[in-house]
């Protein structure tokens, strides 16, 4: 995984925009805190006295003394459906060399029950450049595209927060998006729907699971985990447990998201994105349902981490140091935004830095103060094993 400096230079430099309109002409180009929930309807607030019990909600405190619950009544949408239908979304597509999904992954998209988007796809320099000519779109919507290619390859983290940072023009919301994946058809709407619960100076990230598919996307290999624990920065710390492929989220959440990162490296924009939102008291919804299909091949960069051999990998990478090596890129970021982080999560950074350098009697006292967890079972005993090791 290669780690993005973030400069202002990254966004402009050796760009050459193009908009591709249905009339074939080339108009000028406009690129001018944590609660959660699981989702099985819109979520709502009530009291944090009301903490659930039930095995199908996920919630959290917020620093105001509220929660969400996954069951609302129909009064407590602040928005209606009407209203909903018209937040605008701009989707940041990170393309490579993937011409052979690319026409599947846009037509998901333009499938979408929310209309009002727009998709900007960002080639990162790929060794046959895009092309859009001779695809033929459902409901020929290739007004809705941008095109912008990169002079050179800087990899995907860099390709991502660049390209979210160019996006000037006014939207409501974000979404960032894979060029192989297939979309499920009420993606946007489930996840504009529990956002819209949220204040919109308020930044607020939502993540989903996905559907594992195979290289053709017609036979379902398996589901991402189901996770159970709460989203916090207490878990992000050494967990990111939202795939950027499923990430939507508000505009508070993407002006946090970028100008955190500006003059600093991170390890990846997804990873980065559900630490600073969460550290910075921000709104973290996780959804238990799948939102798309995630088609395993040949050329994934990530790929599904579902396996016993994916996780063997994760130990052996945690054994040869690998998770340190990020984990000192993340802390150094974090370290130089600790302002706009709460006071709790400020202590938790704190600890967390600290027990890195302790010696293991220490060490362990600190890890348990810090709070920091996993949200599996095996993932905590590999997180244990790391800290009696010194490799986290």
């Amino acid at each position: 995984m290669k780690p993005y400096h973030f400069t202002p230079e990254n966004i402009e430099a050796k760009h050459r925009l193009h908009t591709i309109s249905e009339n074939g002409e080339q108009p000028k180009a406009s690129l001018n805190s944590l609660g959660c929930t699981t989702l099985n309807a819109p979520p709502r607030l009530v009291d944090c006295g009301k903490q659930s019990a039930s095995a199908e909600r996920l919630t959290t405190c917020l620093p105001r003394s509220m929660y969400y619950d996954a069951h609302p009544r129909s009064h407590d949408i602040r928005n209606s459906e009407s209203t909903l239908r018209k937040k605008r979304v701009a989707i940041i597509l990170g393309y490579f060399n993937g011409q052979s999904y690319i026409k599947e992954q846009l037509n998901s998209i333009f499938r979408q029950t929310h209309k009002e988007l727009h998709v900007f796809i960002f080639d990162d320099a790929s060794k046959t450049p895009i092309s859009l000519d001779g695809l033929i779109f459902d409901q020929h919507p290739t007004s809705k595209i941008t095109l912008t290619t990169s002079g050179d390859n800087v990899g995907f983290t860099s390709n991502f927060l660049g390209g979210l940072a160019s996006i000037h023009t006014e939207f409501e919301y974000f979404a960032f998006a894979d060029q192989d994946d297939i979309w499920h058809n009420d993606k946007l709407d489930r996840a504009i729907k529990a956002l819209e619960t949220i204040p919109s100076d308020t930044p607020a990230l939502y993540c989903a699971r996905t559907e594992i598919a195979d290289a053709i996307c017609m036979q379902t290999l398996g589901y991402s985990p189901r996770f159970n624990k709460p989203p916090s920065f207490a878990n992000a710390l050494v967990q990111n447990i939202g795939g950027g492929n499923t990430m939507v989220f508000n505009r508070a959440a993407r002006d946090l998201i970028i100008n955190a990162a500006v003059d600093k490296t991170v390890v990846s924009h997804d990873w980065w994105s559900y630490q600073i939102v969460s550290g910075a008291g921000g709104c973290v919804v996780y959804d238990p349902e799948p939102c798309l299909k995630y088609r395993q091949h040949e050329h994934n960069i990530v790929g599904a981490n579902t396996s016993w051999r994916a996780r063997f990998l994760r130990i052996r990478g945690l054994l040869q140091g690998r998770f340190r090596a990020w984990n000192d890129i993340n802390l150094k970021a974090l370290s130089e935004h600790s302002h706009v982080l709460t006071a709790d999560n400020r202590k938790i950074l704190s600890d967390f830095i600290e027990a890195r350098q302790s010696s293991l009697i220490k060490r362990l006292f600190l890890f348990k103060r810090s709070g920091i967890y996993r949200q599996t079972l095996f993932g905590n005993l590999g997180l244990l094993l790391g800290i009696i090791l010194n490799k986290v």
